[in-house]
């Protein structure tokens, strides 16, 4: 009988963008592996939010994720990760302020809407005050209860051809939470080589608030 733990494991990975059917293999009862099978998402963007959904339950568990399409994918060289430097929530004012590193410079973002949504989209303007241009919008950004505990997961949409990005972490507070989630469906995009930060002197990129 699958154990409630694995219920829920099940069920998140089912849940991610274009997962047409998940299989599990067991070894002397314990989980071992998971395979996905996947359409209309890149593979490789599916395996790394599957990895971090499987960090929060079976942390040792072998990913695999395949096409349904017989279309592969090629990993991009990755490049220097941006990393959390600071996080504050006003209540007062229902502000959210996030800062980010990367390669030795502070970028700031700030949002209304609270902790949850207002965590992501601080997160978001936060990579544009480092100087990244990024096209895609929050679509949600919700809590999730689990028995390993409370997660945030945020889905962030193209603004050029309507594919999603998912990402998923948890952390003591909201905030953090929904920072390290949105990072997570992020992180991947703004490292690949030719989304490395503009110029600092631009004049075109956005203020630290995310507008033009």
């Amino acid at each position: 009988m699958m154990s409630k733990i694995e219920e829920d494991f099940e069920l998140e990975l089912r849940s991610l963008p274009g997962v047409l059917n998940v299989g599990i293999t067991h070894e002397d009862g314990d989980l071992k592996a998971v395979a996905l099978l996947v359409r209309g998402q890149d593979p490789d963007e599916v395996r790394d939010v599957a990895l971090q959904v499987a960090s929060l339950y079976y942390p040792d568990t072998i990913v695999t994720v395949e096409d349904a399409n017989g279309v592969g994918s090629v990993r991009e060289a990755n490049g220097a990760r941006v990393a959390i430097v600071k996080t504050d929530f006003n209540a007062s004012d229902g502000i959210s302020e996030i800062q980010l590193s990367h390669l030795g410079r502070i970028g700031t973002g700030r949002a209304g809407s609270g902790p949850l949504i207002g965590g992501a989209e601080a997160t978001l303007a936060a990579l544009r005050d480092l100087g990244f241009a990024i096209p895609y919008y929050l679509m949600m950004a919700t809590k999730i209860d689990t028995v390993t505990g409370w997660s945030v997961i945020v889905t962030f949409r193209s603004l050029s051809d309507g594919t999603d990005q998912m990402g998923i972490a948890r952390a003591e507070g909201d905030l953090v939470a929904s920072a390290r989630a949105t990072l997570n469906a992020l992180n991947r995009y703004i490292t690949r080589e030719h989304d490395r930060p503009r110029d600092s002197n631009s004049s075109t990129g956005p203020n630290a608030n995310g507008s033009y």
